[in-house]
């Protein structure tokens, strides 16, 4: 399902992003992997671009990127946003910077990729943007408010850009996780049941099937992936 098609992997560096990655480098796509990190870590495939250093809360720097895609493999047929950024805080105490951060981390990121990707997208005839949300924003807990906020801010640019792109063969969709399984989530909560929580690989046998041919009737979704949390 996705033979050849070239796929860019924003967060490509963190937890999530390399499996992704992984996963779609297994399946038969060209990767390219985005990352704010100026150094790839090791273990991504040796055909897999690795692009570093890259802001992608400036849109300049997400057009430089997709035009070392486009000069690497002449083509771009997905963009999954999953760079993005979370912080525990309550308003009381809190600090008004966080939610311009987590704005910044999670929704102009995934607006820069998908708008200078957008080009190439159309030129593919069967292009693709798949966003990570979070099942968090559906209803927010304490201390969650400006990553709730932030999230619920992909969910719409999902819904918008999709209603946008009706018609011109690019379909935009987004996946909401509730905790994934990474190092960095059982170290902070080392009590919890880590067999409930969603795997990286679940999710990345999500994201590709939406950026694969077989999604092409699926469009403006926001998908739950919530394990048994």
């Amino acid at each position: 399902m996705l033979s050849n098609k070239v796929m860019i992997v924003t967060g490509g560096f963190g937890a999530l992003g390399r499996v992704v990655a992984a996963e779609a480098a297994k399946a038969g796509a060209k990767v390219a992997v985005v990352d704010f990190a100026p150094q790839a870590p090791e273990g991504l495939g040796s055909e897999t671009l690795a692009i570093g250093g890259i802001d992608l809360t400036q849109a300049a720097q997400a057009e430089n990127a997709v035009a070392q895609v486009k000069a690497k493999f002449g083509r771009v047929d997905a963009v999954l946003n999953i760079a993005g950024g979370f912080s525990w805080e309550t308003v009381e105490g809190g600090s008004l910077d966080t939610w311009d951060k987590l704005y910044a981390l999670n929704v102009k990121t995934a607006r820069n990729m998908a708008a200078a990707a957008l080009p190439a997208l159309l030129e593919s005839g069967a292009g693709r943007i798949v966003n990570v949300g979070a099942n968090g924003a559906v209803k927010a807990a304490a201390g969650m408010g400006a990553y709730a906020a932030s999230k619920a801010g992909v969910h719409r640019l999902t819904e918008a850009l999709a209603e946008e792109l009706k018609g011109r063969k690019v379909t935009v969709n987004a996946v909401m996780p509730s905790i994934i399984d990474t190092p960095v989530n059982r170290k902070d909560m080392p009590d919890a049941d880590f067999s409930k929580w969603v795997q990286p690989e679940q999710i990345a046998a999500l994201m590709l099937y939406l950026a694969s041919d077989a999604a092409a009737a699926i469009t403006g979704a926001l998908i739950p992936i919530t394990g048994e949390v």
